[in-house]
């Protein structure tokens, strides 16, 4: 019979069978001083040179596109002042999580991928904080940056030990979850909430572990909760070959009511910052790889809507919809007419969706870079759906 973990339990079981990782001295002060109101900065400046390798990187993370300052930094006192001392705690925090586990592959565990992602999530939470305003950008990033971190202690702690073959899918998170439970009766949010509590995180951080996807409520998941679970489903769209656009983009939509502009930004905002904060944590991060991955995916979303709106009736692989071409002579008929407005009901915001991710992406990125040209491309589909879509849809306005 499966055993079955309480919090308690897992942190007994992690002390007695399993090291947990000890953040560092440093970085856990720093993270006390930034949250007093009366520490000064020299206080927290004389702290931080005590730790070389944090202040070179202090340094380095201060001087980065990512601050958008042309002024050079050489001290760190003058890199507290730039980065601000809520952004300060959050590097410490996030610097010394991340250099407690090994980059890499190590037997079935993938490092570089579960950091890869983790560190999307955290930008994309930041991101979405910040377009939203319901809680603080630097409390979403280290949210996002360890939403998942159970599931690298959850391997170390029963995967290695056991002769079970290893599921490593975090999306969906409730089917991984799921497995967990059935098969060690725990899973690697509840051990996650256990290690953060153990490291002392603050609790509107911790409580994060508590919500995903399936047992989301928005008069009830608290607003940090919030965001790092829909940074959980873009982080995914951005890692994950399997996800389509369409899927992500439209699940959001109707659970979190948050309209697609807003969502188109938040992606757009994530790109530009990836490689500085990607450095900061020593991750390799090829930034012109995944917004490509992410054009293809938006591009065969174009294909399927462009399927949607011009099958011929009656195809045998695609839906049996009516022809966009013979749409003047089918709107007589009642049912067809139903069947086109279903149709553009389905595909009016995702059609929208991907043309101004295309625009807006295309006007962040490299005019002489590869994705620059390949998402004009997309854009100049998308504008010629849209004017067909209208085309179709005044169509059947005016029959009515």
């Amino acid at each position: 019979m499966t055993a079955h973990y309480n919090e308690q339990e897992i942190i007994d079981r992690i002390k007695s069978g399993y090291s947990l990782p000890s953040l560092s001295t440093v970085a856990m002060k720093l993270v006390d001083m930034a949250s007093s109101e009366t520490t000064s900065v020299d206080e927290m400046s004389d702290l931080i040179e005590k730790d070389p390798a944090l202040t070179v990187r202090l340094l380095k993370t201060a001087n980065s596109a990512f601050f958008r300052s042309q002024t050079p930094i050489t001290t760190v006192h003058q890199s507290i002042m730039r980065i601000g001392v809520n952004h300060l705690r959050m590097m410490a925090l996030s610097l010394s999580l991340r250099d407690t586990f090994p980059l890499g592959k190590v037997g079935t565990m993938d490092y570089e991928k579960f950091w890869r992602s983790s560190i999307y999530q955290a930008l994309l939470a930041k991101s979405l904080a910040e377009q939203l305003r319901t809680c603080k950008p630097e409390e979403a990033f280290v949210g996002g940056l360890v939403l998942e971190i159970g599931f690298l202690i959850f391997h170390d702690l029963f995967i290695k030990r056991s002769n079970i073959e290893f599921q490593n899918r975090l999306y969906p998170v409730e089917d991984q979850i799921a497995w967990e439970e059935e098969n060690f009766g725990t899973n690697h949010r509840k051990v996650g909430r256990a290690a953060l509590t153990y490291w002392q995180f603050p609790q509107v951080i911790i409580e994060c572990q508590d919500y995903y996807a399936a047992n989301i409520s928005d008069d009830k998941i608290p607003p940090l909760a919030r965001m790092t679970a829909i940074a959980h489903e873009f982080s995914s769209l951005i890692c994950d070959e399997s996800l389509q656009w369409n899927t992500i983009f439209s699940k959001t939509e109707h659970i979190y009511k948050i309209d697609h502009d807003i969502l188109t930004d938040m992606l757009i905002k994530t790109f530009e910052d990836v490689e500085q904060i990607a450095a900061s944590l020593k991750v390799d991060m090829d930034r012109q790889k995944d917004i490509i991955s992410l054009i293809e995916k938006a591009h065969s979303s174009l294909t399927g809507l462009s399927d949607k709106l011009f099958a011929p009736a009656g195809s045998q692989d695609k839906c049996d919809t009516p022809s966009f071409t013979n749409i003047s002579e089918t709107l007589d008929d009642a049912k067809v007419k139903s069947t086109l407005q279903a149709v553009a009901h389905e595909i009016r915001n995702p059609l929208v969706a991907v043309g101004g991710f295309a625009k807006k992406l295309a006007a962040s990125i490299d005019p002489s870079s590869a994705e620059w040209e390949y998402v004009q491309v997309i854009a100049q589909e998308a504008e010629r759906l849209q004017k067909a879509f209208s085309i179709m849809t005044g169509n059947i306005k005016s029959a009515n």
